[in-house]
């Protein structure tokens, strides 16, 4: 009989391919990447909601200061830079915003070009998540 063909050489060959103590190991590294990437997105989206009720928020109390307290935002200057105090945690400029009187009453809008932290391009320009979305909000208070 050949040596390589031994009994004693087989065992510990089927042994080795029988034994499972790395599979966890093989597992995470398959479905981390997954999970981390859901993850990141998940927070993701959760900053553009943040960021849009912000956005909303700043437009209502702007077209309703416009209406209401004549002294502080008597202008259009005026309105959009209180709009733009009150995004105090994202500190947005005023040029966000835009006032106008149109029949409704004091209308204020906003346009904001919101980035993505995460994005992870896969192939050529297209990425994990879109590089930009576009919020916008509009808010009209009656005179």
């Amino acid at each position: 009989m050949s040596r390589f063909f031994c009994p004693r050489m087989i065992r510990p060959l089927a042994r080795l391919c029988a034994d499972e103590t790395g599979s966890n190991a093989v597992e995470f590294a398959l479905v981390a990447p997954f999970l981390i990437g859901l993850l990141f997105g998940i927070f993701e989206f959760g900053r553009a909601v943040w960021t849009q009720g912000i956005l909303d928020y700043a437009v209502e109390q702007a077209s309703r200061c416009a209406s209401v307290n004549a002294t502080t935002c008597n202008t259009s200057t005026a309105i959009k830079s209180f709009a733009a105090t009150q995004t105090a945690p994202l500190g947005l400029p005023s040029t966000v915003f835009s006032a106008s009187t149109p029949a409704c009453g004091n209308l204020v809008s906003a346009s904001y070009v919101f980035n993505f932290v995460g994005t992870m391009p896969l192939v050529s320009n297209t990425g994990l998540f879109p590089t930009t979305i576009t919020l916008t909000s509009q808010s009209c208070y009656p005179i």
